[in-house]
């Protein structure tokens, strides 16, 4: 409620004669005070005691001056709390011909109840202080019609400087009430469409895809435009590609996409001028556009604004806002609209680049991973790869599967550092050296280092951690070694899970002279292991031993049988590890995730031979193969052949090594003949030189292999074949 200015009015001052008259009655104030200006069918106010500027009566211009204006007057006697009014007055008041018993509690009870208080603080103030007053107050007819009054009122004192009249005009400011209301309905909807503004920016700006572009822009709320379609298009290579729309058949929206855009539409108009246009009803339509008037016409809209993307100086398409009925946009709609297209082109264009770029991650991630897992016999594989929620989505994690000699296979899981095309970059030359290692047949030590020493080569500054297990799928025995990596997680026949500790070295590339240590652990027939990288248990808000207990208990959790389920165990538990770390915005790295489950022979055996390929001068690989063949023994049922077996086979493997320049291939098989089981054991190696039986000294540190092969086999012999020779041996339980 705006409070008048206080002019100065005809200020006046009570004879004495008149305040002596009045003071008998106390003052009103201590019950209510009300302004002035409202009484129905109040007589006219008395001039007594109202002297004119010269001290005579009121100049005879005034009244038909008051009547031209619409201007009425009102004479309040505070001290008996009399309010009357002229004619004019109460017309304006809307109390004609209505009764008002002319006190200031009835005047206020008319007002608006958020005007009353307002209105009374100001006539109490100016009672207070002698001085004058002004308000804008709301009344309402008796028929229901809402009015505003002005007045101007002035208190006069009596002989002894006490309040004693209020004297003032009224005059009608509905037209100013209409004017305020729709100022204040424009200034309410200019602050709507500020806050539209600032929300559809911020909603654009956090779109990241082309499809949440158009999914945010067509479900815009424009306030004050009501649009009946909104239409998303992209301008590519002169055709129009609809991005997203709403309010459009579905049929008329498929017509329209990926057609070319004639040069005779508005929307290539638009795109030309790079300006909106604007077109107000369809009669305006056809006559701008004839040839375009079809779409038009099919679209059954009346009114239209097309609104070209640009984009760093360059049109990438049109916006298109539609109305049923004819519609001129007033400069405030349009302002708006033009500004609407503004965000989107911005948003649109960082949407693509962000497509883009993506896709062209995407594709360099798939080239750089396998397409395929390879099969191979005895074991079931399941991989997992998520990218991390931020970025380029592309990083050096990676996983791969190596087929190797003698039908086993390989396993390997690494970590580039970094998560951008350089680390996939370097993730890709990496997995493909320490893929043809592994082929080559070297043993899993052999292959870390040789890994190792590469990307020290490539001098990137980059270093990798890594994972590499070689299984016999044979017997289900695993070979690990690990550089800087996590240890595998076992899941156990009983369902129970577990990380199995590994012997770990420097991640690959640090030192390009590490040695690695190679870890041995079995594995039963429906037992898996599970290789992943730190994304999936490391974060922000958790550390490492919580996230392999989570990881563990995710494992352990109950699976259906092979036989149970439509869908592979295997598969159902790779999707329920990765559903930990669902894919959002707040993971910070990338996933890569291997499972292998080692189903073994039929009916659950072990196979009962084992083939290994031993290298030249290669002796820590004899201790490797003498766990595995005291493993296998164990495995066959026949423990008691295990010590002499591994001592007989280190003699016969160290002569074929030490005493040739080429490998040397182990071969145990187990045979079961009435009832008894018989192992044979053969060395095949490409010497033609034959072995010697000789008879060292007591004293003498070598030279009783042989002599022990003799002793303690219950036969054995030596056979040429072709190139080389074949020893060999056998024992029976």
């Amino acid at each position: 409620m705006a409070t008048e200015p206080e002019a100065p009015g005809p200020a006046r001052r009570t004879p004495p004669a008149q305040a002596t008259r009045n003071e008998s009655t106390g003052n009103p104030l201590r019950t209510a005070v009300g302004p002035p200006a409202a009484g129905r069918t109040v007589p006219a106010p008395s001039g007594r005691g109202l002297p004119t500027r010269t001290g005579d009566s009121s100049p005879e211009w005034l009244e038909p001056a008051m009547a031209a204006n619409g201007i009425g007057s009102f004479d309040w006697d505070i001290r008996r709390d009399v309010l009357v009014g002229d004619q004019r007055a109460c017309t304006i008041l809307g109390l004609v011909g209505q009764p008002f018993d002319r006190t200031s509690a009835a005047f206020l009870s008319l007002l608006h109840p958020q005007d009353a208080p307002v209105v009374r603080r100001r006539v109490e103030r100016a009672v207070a202080e002698l001085g004058q007053c002004g308000a804008y107050y709301r009344t309402v007819f008796p028929n229901g019609e809402l009015h505003a009054v002005r007045f101007r009122g002035r208190v006069l004192a009596d002989a002894f400087g006490r309040p004693s009249r209020m004297v003032g005009f009224v005059w009608d400011a509905t037209v100013e009430l209409h004017k305020r209301e729709r100022a204040d309905e424009q200034a309410q909807l200019r602050e709507e469409r500020s806050r539209f503004i600032k929300e559809a920016a911020r909603a654009l700006s956090e779109a990241v895809t082309v499809r949440d572009v158009a999914r945010v822009f067509t479900e815009l709320p424009l306030p004050g435009l009501g649009p009946d379609g909104l239409a998303l298009a992209s301008l590519e290579a002169g055709r129009i590609a609809l991005l997203g729309s709403s309010g459009y058949r579905s049929r008329l929206s498929d017509q329209f996409d990926r057609i070319p855009l004639a040069p005779t539409h508005p929307a290539a108009e638009a795109i030309r001028q790079r300006a909106p246009i604007f077109v107000s009803s369809r009669e305006e339509y056809q006559e701008r556009y004839p040839e375009a008037w079809d779409w038009a016409e099919e679209s059954g809209r009346s009114s239209w604004a097309f609104l070209p993307l640009v984009a760093s100086g360059r049109p990438t398409g049109v916006c298109v806002v539609s109305f049923d009925d004819a519609r001129e946009l007033d400069a405030d709609e349009r302002t708006l609209l033009s500004t609407l297209g503004g965000l989107v082109a911005q948003s649109l264009a960082r949407a693509r680049l962000h497509d883009a770029e993506h896709e062209l991650a995407a594709g360099l991630q798939r080239v750089m991973l396998p397409r395929t897992v390879p099969a191979v016999p005895g074991v079931s594989t399941a991989v997992r790869y998520l990218a991390a929620g931020s970025g380029l989505q592309i990083g050096g994690d990676w996983y791969d599967v190596v087929p190797l000699p003698g039908g086993h296979v390989g396993l390997v899981i690494g970590d580039v550092q970094g998560h951008d095309v350089h680390a996939a970059g370097i993730m890709g030359q990496l997995r493909i050296a320490l893929r043809a290692y592994a082929a080559e047949g070297h043993p899993p030590a052999a292959v870390m280092a040789r890994a190792s020493r590469f990307l020290a080569d490539l001098d990137t500054d980059h270093f990798a951690t890594c994972t590499y297990a070689e299984v016999n799928v044979d017997y289900g025995v695993v070979y690990a070694v690990r550089a800087g990596h996590l240890d595998p997680v076992v899941r156990r026949a009983d369902g129970t899970a577990h990380p199995v500790p590994v012997s770990g070295g420097l991640p690959l590339g640090v030192d390009p002279d590490e040695e690695y240590r190679v870890t041995r652990f079995s594995l039963d027939p429906g037992e898996t292991v599970v290789l992943c990288t730190d994304g999936l248990v490391e974060a922000r808000d958790m550390d490492l031993d919580t996230g392999f207990a989570r990881l563990c208990a995710t494992v352990s959790g109950s699976l259906p049988g092979i036989d149970e389920s439509p869908r592979e165990p295997l598969e159902e538990l790779a999707d329920r590890i990765a559903s930990q770390a669902a894919d959002t915005s707040e993971r910070e790295d990338d996933i890569a995730l291997l499972l292998l489950r080692w189903d073994g022979p039929a009916g659950g055996r072990a196979a009962q031979q084992l083939r290994r390929r031993i290298g030249q001068a290669d002796l820590a690989r004899i201790a490797e193969l003498r766990g595995e063949l005291r493993d296998a023994l164990r495995r066959w049922g026949v423990p008691d052949l295990i010590d002499t077996a591994e001592l007989l086979s280190s003699e016969l493997v160290t002569n074929a090594i030490r005493h040739t320049d080429r490998d040397a291939m182990f071969t145990a098989r187990l045979y079961q003949e009435h009832g008894r089981a018989r192992l044979r054991v053969e060395v095949e190696d490409e010497s033609d030189l034959w072995p010697t039986r000789r008879t060292p000294g007591e004293q003498a540190s070598s030279g009783r292999g042989l002599m022990l092969v003799e002793a303690l086999a219950d036969t054995w012999g030596v056979e040429p074949r072709g190139t080389g020779k074949r020893m060999w041996f056998e024992l029976s339980s």
